[in-house]
């Protein structure tokens, strides 16, 4: 009917919506330049560099600045962590579509050496690992993988390394009944 919007989606258990201002940056370089101008991001540091038009690669750069820095001088760990929390779920998500649920589950740091310089972390998903998901998830089933990255130097000295868990499911079919 012309002037009628259609209501919001039924919400069910398996459910996973994008926020409103977020599904306007339905590209790639939209999301970069939103993801950079994020108040988390923004405030800590953070740049996000690239941002494949594939969303299989991400490179985040995290400048060591004074306001980056904790009491002893290098990088605030939360920020190195914040760096690299959204991505692997972010890229998984918008690479197997919506008819999967997606979402972060667990997450490690291991703090190598000291962040006395910027540092990046680099992430890159293949379609073998895309495969894999949608194997291990055929007909529902609930799949847990876990996701390494490094956050090194610009000479490579590895500074931490993060370990992120993706719950990874099909969506349920909506069955309706009379």
């Amino acid at each position: 009917m012309p002037g009628v919007t259609p209501g919001p989606a039924p919400r069910t258990s398996s459910s996973q919506q994008v926020g409103r201002l977020k599904a306007l940056a339905s590209g790639a370089r939209a999301l970069r330049h939103g993801m950079n101008a994020w108040p988390p991001f923004l405030f800590t540091g953070v740049r996000v560099e690239h941002l494949g038009e594939d969303f299989r690669s991400v490179r985040v750069r995290l400048h060591h600045r004074p306001w980056t820095s904790n009491y002893v001088g290098t990088l605030f760990g939360g920020s190195v962590f914040a760096m690299t929390d959204p991505f692997w779920m972010l890229m998984v998500l918008r690479n197997l579509g919506p008819g999967y649920v997606v979402w972060d589950r667990a997450a490690e740091i291991e703090f190598v050496s000291p962040g006395r310089s910027s540092v990046t972390a680099t992430f890159e998903l293949t379609e073998d690992v895309l495969e894999e998901l949608r194997a291990a998830a055929v007909d529902g089933a609930k799949v847990l993988r876990w996701f390494e990255t490094e956050v090194v130097t610009d000479d490579g000295t590895v500074v931490a390394r993060v370990r992120k868990q993706l719950y990874v499911r099909q969506k349920r079919q909506e069955t309706s009944q009379a």
